[in-house]
């Protein structure tokens, strides 16, 4: 067995160096041209075959854009191959950036306004370029073909998806896939590993009504966009406490209502915005199905009109048998004693497309120490001298499944 640790020291400060150009100039969305950039400069010095990957259909762009998000056009995803033949494992790091105005002051420091890597996409990237160093140097005891996934569009919860639509999984089909979150606020050198379901299922509903307005002293000339944005808001909220099981797990709430600009107008039109978020998918099923026709009932009981944009992306799914597979290749880097089961995660991740369409296992290395910032905050930082754990990590799962498949 390689010691892939011992070597992924020899490439540390260049995986730092990654991660701190990265966190420096971050970008949003599905079109992220300058981290597109550096990572296949990246690669191209490495000697390491990629090409770009994700299409984002008219469609696509037209619900983005109506959603607030702007005009998303392009998808600037990349996939990288090492290594020949059968199988093929795909190792994958996500790439994009929040929209939060960075407040830990660093020399690294984000340099675009408003954009801040606050999820640790910047690190998954810079630990997946350590790994895929760590593998073309041993690319002749590859057993098989190691492909690497640079993904945008993570926080969207729809990017790997236009990546898998664009033939991601194929050419050489993908047998088996692995990825790793950091987590700030979990201890430095600690590995979470769960088996089954680990993420929730992330349904989002941004709810458009079309009134009629009118002076508010002839309430009964008018359509209220705001009363029914409001009967939403009640009805939405209890429909999940009245008609599903409470051991389901389902959330559902509204992060966003606006409507009106005086007191004394009643508008045309108000927005509603709110996700549910679940693991039971038989619930989650339900609820997909009565959310669409209570708005349509109460909206039109109420004589306006609405459009829904809406957004789906499921649960991660962590297969047990091939967690049970890279157990030894993760002990190996870690430490059998490093390793726990801090169970099922309460946010999303769109890796979530790819563990329904091949056995795949989704990991957390934590970075940091309780307490500290977490994902999605301002303040958020993490230990760099762990991001070498990431690429060994990538790099042995990767040389030891394949290894082991030919046994």
């Amino acid at each position: 067995m390689v010691d892939f640790f011992e070597e992924a020291k020899k490439y540390e400060e260049q995986i730092i160096q990654d991660r701190r150009y990265l966190h420096q100039h971050p970008e949003l969305g599905f079109d992220l041209p300058n981290t597109q950039k550096h990572i296949r400069q990246r690669l191209d010095e490495m000697g390491i075959e990629n090409k770009p990957c994700g299409i984002v259909p008219e469609e696509i762009t037209k619900k983005y854009e109506k959603a607030g998000f702007g005009v998303q056009e392009h998808c600037t995803g990349v996939v990288a191959t090492i290594g020949k033949g059968e199988p093929c494992i795909l190792l994958r790091a996500d790439m994009d950036a929040l929209p939060l105005e960075e407040e830990y002051e660093s020399e690294y420091k984000s340099k675009n306004p408003g954009k801040m890597h606050a999820c640790g996409h910047d690190s998954h990237v810079a630990m997946l370029l350590g790994a895929a160093q760590l593998l073309k140097d041993h690319e002749d005891q590859l057993q098989g073909t190691v492909k690497l996934m640079f993904q945008p569009g993570e926080e969207w919860g729809y990017g790997s998806k236009l990546m898998i639509d664009d033939g991601l999984l194929q050419n050489p089909k993908v047998d088996a896939a692995f990825g790793i979150h950091i987590m700030p606020d979990q201890e430095a050198g600690m590995l979470s590993v769960h088996k089954g379901t680990l993420t929730q299922a992330m349904d989002t509903y941004i709810i458009e009504i079309q009134g009629n307005g009118g002076h508010s002293s002839q309430p009964h000339k008018t359509i209220d966009a705001n009363m029914i944005m409001n009967q939403l808001y009640t009805s939405l909220n209890l429909l999940y406490t009245r008609e599903v099981d409470p051991r389901a797990n389902v959330t559902f709430s509204i992060g966003a209502m606006s409507g009106g600009t005086v007191t004394n107008i009643i508008p045309d039109k108000a927005v509603l915005q709110g996700n549910m978020r679940s693991f039971d998918q038989e619930a989650r099923d339900h609820m997909c199905k009565r959310i669409p026709e209570m708005i349509d009932h109460i909206v039109k009981a109420w004589r306006g009109e609405y459009n829904i944009v809406d957004f789906h992306t499921p649960t991660t799914h962590n297969d047990a048998d091939f967690i049970d597979e890279i157990t030894p290749a993760l002990e190996a880097v870690m430490g059998k004693e490093n390793i726990s089961d801090l169970g099922a995660l309460g946010g999303s991740e769109d890796f979530s497309h790819i563990s329904q369409a091949v056995p795949s296992a989704f990991v957390v290395l934590g970075t940091g120490k309780e307490g500290e910032p977490p994902v999605h905050n301002p303040r958020m930082h993490q230990q760099e001298d762990m991001f070498k754990y990431g690429a060994a990590l990538h790099a042995n799962v990767a040389m030891e499944w394949l290894k082991a498949q030919h046994k």
